[in-house]
């Protein structure tokens, strides 16, 4: 069977304004030697009021403000697609250059009707993102990998395949709805060595525009996978600024290892708890489909740098304490159990929402409550009417924060749960709940979301560590 990688390229990767396209066009055509390419591309990123930032966040920025009843400021996309379009080659600057008119004007048509309606929500909003960044992205870099003699194409927005649900903000995968378009993206696979398309962006089968939520270019790449796992020999590339390590290097400076192996089980957690390798929700719907592809986490600067993610590893992968992370800005949901078991109904199937833990339960007054840890607490605020919906006298609490311990060989080491409770202790961060099984991927350290306290845990656990025995 023929290879295809799919290849996902962020933000970061491509740069400000494009100033690191040339490094992905020379990574394409390395993964182009040897097998069939899906180029998955998300929003550039710009400079805008002095800071970094994803043409999505300008483009929200803009949305708030056409709310406001101010009128669009097209003139930040312009000035990055210009910066872009000095890498196409004058065989196609002009063609380029008037796609980015094209659909520049699409997404500032969005905009003046969100002034016009005083509200960014929606279809208005997921078209003003859709033709300002993903969408139009994908176009360029097209032209781009012309310009560098690549066999390539793109797909437009005509015979988009990812078909979603009528979720328009928070969409959600059809997978089986998607494989009935397929068939135009197919032959343009067939026909080219590379094909481009955009992440994020979805489209119901009224053809109505679509977004995923935040992190949603992952799980544009996971679906192609899903869609093409029958025809061709299919892994995902994730291209980042590193593979993964066993912390944050952000949060921590000393002592980091590199993680080559992580199972399924084990990065889905890790997304879910704040480390930055992908989106859970992606390997969710690999899950939900029964599809088994390898997902490839690659330092773009030194590709031989890699993290391999397979839905079960052989043996025993290194130190089974793979990652220490930490995820802030969480909520604790405090629930009676019979209205627990509604709600958590409700949120599979009318909300598609995942992104909490049931923690332990415990009984009061002979009565048993459910703890739900809710991962986004601003999820909660902005449905805090819904989830107290289900129990009037339930009670959240808002301002925590987690620092978790991953590794689905944690039995192996000895008493991974008293030394980090220690060394958390001894850091002076007072732990508010803690969650672990005797065999268990995941151990749950609940604490006070203030200051620095979730770094500092990180630190104090992982500094352990290196100096923990395991049979």
């Amino acid at each position: 069977m023929e290879k295809l990688v799919v290849a996902k390229f962020g933000g970061s990767a491509s740069g400000i304004d494009g100033e690191f396209v040339t490094g992905i066009v020379d990574r394409i055509s390395e993964l182009k030697k040897d097998s069939k390419v899906i180029a998955v591309f998300s929003a550039p990123l710009t400079i805008h009021e002095g800071k970094r930032k994803s043409l999505t966040d300008l483009a929200l920025h803009i949305g708030k403000k056409a709310e406001e009843g101010l009128r669009p400021d097209m003139s930040g996309f312009r000035n990055s697609y210009d910066r872009l379009l000095n890498y196409v080659s004058e065989q196609y600057k002009q063609e380029c250059a008037k796609t980015i008119d094209s659909m520049l004007e699409k997404s500032q048509s969005a905009f003046e009707e969100a002034v016009e309606r005083k509200s960014f929500a929606d279809e208005v909003r997921s078209r003003a993102l859709a033709f300002s960044g993903e969408i139009l992205m994908s176009h360029v870099m097209n032209y781009i990998l012309k310009s560098g003699g690549i066999k390539c194409d793109v797909v437009g927005y005509d015979i988009w395949p990812i078909i979603t649900d009528n979720n328009i903000e928070s969409t959600n995968f059809l997978a089986s709805e998607s494989q009935k378009r397929l068939e135009p993206m197919e032959e343009m696979v067939r026909k080219n060595d590379v094909v481009s398309i955009g992440g994020f962006i979805g489209k119901t089968v009224d053809g109505i525009e679509t977004t995923y939520e935040r992190g949603g270019t992952d799980r544009t790449a996971a679906d192609i996978g899903i869609l093409f796992h029958k025809k061709y020999n299919v892994s995902i590339d994730f291209e980042k600024d590193s593979a993964v390590v066993s912390a944050d290097p952000r949060v921590v400076s000393e002592g980091l290892d590199d993680i080559t192996h992580l199972s399924y089980n084990e990065a889905r957690i890790a997304g879910m708890f704040g480390m930055k390798i992908l989106d859970p929700i992606a390997i969710k719907e690999i899950l939900e489909n029964g599809v088994d592809m390898p997902i490839i986490i690659t330092n773009m600067k030194d590709p031989q740098k890699t993290t391999t993610i397979k839905r079960k590893l052989e043996g025993h992968n290194g130190h089974p304490l793979k990652i220490v992370t930490g995820k802030k800005n969480c909520a604790i949901l405090r629930i009676e159990s019979r209205s627990a078991e509604r709600l958590l109904e409700s949120l599979e199937k009318d909300k598609r929402y995942s992104e909490f833990v049931i923690l332990s339960p415990y009984t009061k007054d002979d009565i048993e409550f459910t703890r739900i840890l809710f991962l986004d607490a601003d999820y909660v605020k902005r449905n805090e009417r819904y989830v107290l919906g289900f129990d009037s006298l339930a009670t959240i609490t808002y301002n925590r924060g987690v620092v978790t311990l991953i590794g689905d060989e944690m039995w192996r080491v000895q008493q991974i749960v008293s030394k980090a409770s220690s060394r958390i202790g001894e850091a002076g961060i007072n732990i508010l709940n803690m969650d672990a099984q005797e065999e268990t991927s995941r151990v749950i350290i609940v604490t006070d979301d203030s200051h620095d306290n979730i770094e500092k845990a990180i630190r104090a656990v992982h500094s352990e560590r290196v100096k923990i025995t395991f049979v």
